[in-house]
């Protein structure tokens, strides 16, 4: 069955239908999951927040990894951000900063929009001129890969009074709209949003953050705890091919691909939030020496029993027995075999 909304054509199939019903059950049970993890939260609350700066940084070409970006925030000395890379990391954290703080208030307006890109870019020296304003040169949506080349993944609407008549229609749509879920709201509006590219740069960024401040603000805040920027740089490639095959069919164009990848996006990171609360949970009723030899290894990635052994004083026997239990718990993972096997943090 196919559904008019806004000016896209959605099929609304029984897949979809149930991808939209299990992220509401979940959602629905977020309340009492939230009252009992409250500790275990605010640890993966710090940790997504830095997957989601470097990876949505990365996706638009950012070559600094999530422990670059972990020692950046902590050590933020904003006189010494001279890099283009150092800049974005900054500009993204506190923009999602103030998203995760502030959602409730934060209208979806023009100037609302604006003025989080307006703090988006603000520590980019090169983007000083635009930043906070709507384009005024054509732009266009371009994949970044590592070894440094770029493909256009589609053009998008024309800078001046198009981008504004967009921008205002979207905006006028997101408010109107009684009867559409909002789930599905958020995802027309985040994929509309990368179409129109209402900035000269940072739309990508923005459009990430947009769909966060919009999930946060229909009520799915278990979504601050997980990274969903990282799951979309995970599936860079299907994310770009998708968005193509969409924007093909512009304007009116049926959008079924799209809101299919954004909703199987944000069931993943569901099941990886469920996972990680499982392991918070088991990592809770560790021995004393268990919890020594977790602390270890999250410290010194690639460790091997000798090592930990050494370091820690226990019995190396003592010390595999732990290993392999707490391998058995899917509490770290195991790399390599014999003498040369080493462990990470799962």
């Amino acid at each position: 069955m196919s559904n008019n909304v806004f000016s896209f054509t959605i099929n609304l199939d029984w897949p979809l239908v149930n991808l939209i019903s299990q992220i509401d059950r979940f959602d629905a049970s977020w309340s009492s999951i939230e009252r009992k993890e409250g500790q275990s939260l605010k640890q993966l609350k710090s940790i997504a927040t830095v997957r989601s700066v470097g990876a949505s940084t990365r996706i638009e070409g950012s070559r600094m990894s999530d422990e670059e970006v972990e020692v950046l925030l902590n050590q933020i000395n904003i006189t010494k951000l001279e890099d283009r890379d150092s800049q974005e990391v900054m500009g993204y954290f506190e923009t999602l900063d103030i998203i995760s703080e502030s959602f409730e208030d934060i209208a979806i307006t023009e100037s609302s929009i604006k003025n989080l890109h307006n703090i988006l870019m603000k520590y980019s020296k090169k983007d000083v001129w635009h930043k906070g304003n709507y384009k005024q040169h054509s732009n266009a949506v371009e994949a970044n890969y590592p070894d440094g080349t770029k493909q256009i993944i589609f053009q998008t609407t024309a800078a001046g009074f198009p981008t504004e008549d967009a921008m205002r229609a979207l905006i006028a749509w997101y408010h109107q709209d009684a009867e559409t879920h909002p789930l599905v709201k958020c995802a027309l509006f985040t994929y509309e949003f990368l179409s129109i590219h209402p900035f000269q740069d940072g739309n990508g960024r923005l459009s990430r953050l947009l769909s966060t401040l919009l999930l946060l603000k229909t009520g799915y805040k278990w979504t601050q705890y997980v990274s969903f920027e990282h799951e979309i740089e995970n599936r860079k490639a299907e994310y770009y091919r998708v968005l193509r095959s969409c924007q093909a069919q512009r304007p009116r164009e049926n959008i079924s691909d799209w809101v299919n990848f954004f909703f199987d996006a944000l069931k993943k990171i569901q099941e990886q939030l469920m996972q990680k609360l499982e392991i918070k949970g088991v990592e809770g009723q560790l021995s004393p020496r268990e919890k020594s030899i977790m602390a270890f290894i999250g410290n010194h990635p690639g460790c091997k029993s000798g090592d930990i052994a050494k370091k820690l004083a226990i019995p190396n026997p003592t010390v595999k027995r732990i290993l392999s239990d707490l391998f058995n718990k899917s509490l770290l993972e195991k790399h390599g075999v014999g003498p040369g096997t080493n462990y990470t943090i799962a």
